[in-house]
């Protein structure tokens, strides 16, 4: 005879739980490995060097991204292009362009890409060493951050790069973090 006890969740012991609607007993290993690979995604995706990593590959499609659509902008003039690609053909003068747009992208989205990988490190380390995630963190790191991207300019320009790296940090988080309203 069990005893009921009430506002008591009730205890399993560890790969015994109750199985999901649906599910038989053949089922619970693959179950079992499904939640032990979640976890090490979870502690994986959790990890400073995989959220750098992370941030660094989509700062660098980004960039590449708006440096595509910049570029289309670049070709407005056609007579600046025939003087610079005279006595070539239309296919000589469109593997030209291509070049140029790739190294274009390559260098915006390099860019990006080492300015995305510096904030999160930073502010991955912050975090992990405040052991809070508030606004405090995405602050202090736009500061280092911004100093940082600023050291070859001077002193100035390291107080002046890593404040308005924290502002615009500031800003960012403070629009990410804010309630949705009662319309969305």
């Amino acid at each position: 005879m069990s005893i009921s006890l009430p506002l008591v969740a009730p205890m399993f012991p560890a790969g015994r739980e109750p199985l999901p609607p649906g599910y038989t007993e053949e089922d619970r290993a693959q179950l079992m490995q499904a939640k032990k690979y979640q976890g090490w995604m979870g502690v994986a995706m959790e990890s400073c060097p995989v959220k750098t990593a992370i941030a660094g590959v989509g700062g660098l499609g980004i960039g590449a991204f708006f440096s595509l659509m910049s570029s289309s902008f670049a070709y407005e003039d056609p007579l600046l292009r025939q003087t610079t690609q005279a006595g070539m053909n239309n296919t000589q003068k469109a593997r030209e362009i291509f070049k140029e747009m790739g190294r274009g992208m390559w260098k915006t989205g390099k860019g990006f890409g080492k300015v995305g990988a510096l904030f999160a490190g930073i502010e991955c380390v912050i975090e992990g060493y405040r052991a809070k995630n508030d606004m405090v963190n995405p602050i202090a790191a736009g500061f280092v951050a911004g100093g940082v991207l600023a050291r070859n300019s001077g002193p100035k320009a390291v107080l002046g790069g890593g404040l308005a790296f924290a502002a615009f940090s500031a800003a960012i988080d403070l629009f990410m973090r804010r309630e949705p309203s009662d319309d969305d």
